[in-house]
C-alpha cells in the first residue's frame, strides 16, 4: 500500500466518529447536487402555492392558479354535451317511430341508450336485460304494459306503481288470502287451474275444475276469461310459460295469497332528459322484443 493511501485520512476533515478504527470523512456534497437540491425546495414551495397541495379539515388549499382536476373534468363534460347538443335536440324532437329511419340518429340513439340502460336500468333488469325474479325480461316479446315505442316511452317516463309520478302506470292485485277474500281451499283450486292454463300438470288436477269457477268470479276481470291478460291493466298473460315471479305451485300460491306489487321509478330513478329517455327507449325496443306501433 502506498504512503498516499496510508495518509489519505490526514488530507480531509473527518466527522470525528470512529468505528473499529474506521473514520468517516466529512467531504462536502458536490455543488451541482446542492444547487439542484435547493432548486427542488424552491420549486416545491412555488408549486404548493400555485396549485392545490395542502389538505385541510374539509378541503385543501386551492392554489393561486385555481386549477383542479374536477374543474377540468367538468369542463370536458360541458364541452362533450355541447358537441352532442345538435343530435340530442334532433333526437328529442323527431317522431319516436322515425328515429331508426335515420341511420346516424338511430346508431347514436342505440349507443346512448345502452349507456343509459347500464347506468340506470341494469340494476334491476340485468346488464343483458334478461331480467330476474320480479323484474321483467326485456329480450322477449312479452309485455305487461305494451311493447311499442310509445308504450315503452310512457313506462320509462312515468314508471309503474310509484308515488313520485301521478301519471305512473298503476294496477293492484288483491291479496286474496291475506285479506280473507278467498279461503285456503279456493286458493288451492285456482292455483291448480292457473297451472293448467299454461299447459302444466297441477299437483291436484281434480281441483282445477272448481278453480275455473273461482277464477271466473275473482280473476277474469283483469286476466280475461281465457287468462290471456290485459295490457291496459298490466295484468299478465297466464296461458304462456313466461312468469315474472315463477310458475310452480308454491310460487303461484304465494302470489295469489299475498299478491305482488312491483314498483318502477319514473325515468329510471334519475332526472333523464327527453333525449336520454328516447335513447333508452330505442335501445330497449331494439333488444329483440319490441313491437311495431299501431298505424
Amino acid at each position: 500500500m502506498s504512503d498516499d493511501k496510508k495518509n489519505d485520512h490526514q488530507e480531509y476533515e473527518t466527522t470525528g466518529h470512529s468505528w473499529d478504527g474506521i473514520e468517516e470523512y466529512n467531504k462536502p456534497l458536490p455543488k451541482w447536487w446542492l444547487m439542484i437540491f435547493y432548486a427542488c425546495i424552491v420549486w416545491g414551495i412555488g408549486y404548493s402555492i400555485a396549485y392545490p397541495a395542502w389538505p385541510g379539515v374539509k378541503t385543501a388549499t386551492a392554489g393561486l392558479l385555481g386549477w383542479s382536476t374536477r374543474g377540468n373534468v367538468e369542463e370536458a363534460i360541458q364541452q362533450h354535451e355541447a358537441d352532442l347538443a345538435p343530435i340530442n335536440e334532433q333526437l328529442a324532437s323527431v317522431e319516436l317511430t322515425a328515429i331508426n329511419d335515420d341511420p346516424e340518429l338511430g346508431t347514436y340513439a342505440n349507443n346512448a341508450g345502452a349507456a343509459v340502460f347500464r347506468t340506470w336500468c341494469a340494476q334491476c333488469h340485468g346488464s343483458g336485460a334478461a331480467g330476474a325474479k320480479g323484474y321483467p325480461n326485456l329480450l322477449d316479446d312479452n309485455w305487461l304494459w305494451g311493447g311499442t315505442m310509445e308504450d315503452i316511452h310512457y313506462t320509462v317516463s312515468h314508471g309503474i306503481r310509484n308515488e313520485d309520478d301521478p301519471d305512473a302506470r298503476f294496477s293492484q292485485m288483491p291479496a286474496f288470502g291475506r285479506d280473507g277474500l278467498l279461503s285456503n281451499e279456493e286458493i288451492e283450486q285456482v292455483v291448480n287451474y292457473v297451472m293448467s292454463l299454461s299447459g302444466q300438470t297441477p299437483p291436484s288436477p281434480d281441483m282445477a275444475e272448481a278453480g275455473a269457477e273461482v277464477f271466473d268470479f275473482n280473476c277474469s276481470a283483469c286476466h280475461g276469461a281465457d287468462g290471456t291478460g290485459d295490457r291496459f291493466q298490466g295484468a299478465p298473460n297466464l296461458t304462456d310459460a313466461i312468469w315474472l315471479y315463477g310458475g310452480d305451485y308454491d310460487t303461484l300460491h304465494e302470489t295469489v295469497y299475498n299478491a305482488r306489487y312491483g314498483v318502477m321509478p319514473p325515468m329510471g330513478g334519475a332526472e333523464l332528459s327527453e333525449a336520454e329517455i328516447r335513447a333508452v327507449v330505442t335501445y330497449v325496443h331494439g333488444l329483440g322484443g319490441g313491437e311495431a306501433s299501431e298505424e
